[in-house]
């Protein structure tokens, strides 16, 4: 299911000017997709700024997300690989964003375990990192 989702929700960007920029970017084929609202970005964004870079969960990665009632229109997932590694609060870089939108925890449990799945497999992580195309991603992720 994770790879279907992400199949055509994939941005790939030389650099930003900040991670809240990240998120906006990250955050658009949700958007445009009908995935979520514009208040479902900013809730992504003033969670960080009240709780803390808890979305990078390991280094280069970051998962942003909000609650289901803050703007999920439907269950989606979106991915953005950034060329140029963006600094999110407490100085944590990251390079790969993935922003989750589930309009229910069990989704959204789902989703985690599929993402977590994937990123354990070997040298996925790696592979992302030298990614330079949005074709070059979805090789990874396929």
């Amino acid at each position: 299911m994770l790879k279907k989702m992400l199949e055509n929700n994939i941005n790939v960007v030389k650099e930003v000017s900040n991670w809240e920029e990240a998120i906006k970017i990250a955050a658009i084929p949700l958007k445009e997709g009908g995935f979520i609202k514009e208040e479902y970005i900013d809730a992504m964004i003033e969670n960080i700024v009240k709780n803390g870079p808890y979305v990078v969960i390991m280094p280069g990665l970051a998962i942003p997300h909000s609650r289901p009632e803050d703007g999920v229109l439907k269950t989606g997932i979106s991915l953005l690989k950034l060329h140029q590694s963006v600094k999110f609060p407490e100085g944590k870089d990251v390079e790969l964003l993935i922003v989750l939108a589930a309009n229910d925890s069990h989704m959204h449990l789902q989703l985690i375990s599929e993402l977590t799945n994937l990123l354990m497999e070997d040298d996925v992580m790696e592979k992302l990192s030298c990614a330079k195309s949005k074709e070059e991603v979805l090789r990874c992720i396929c």
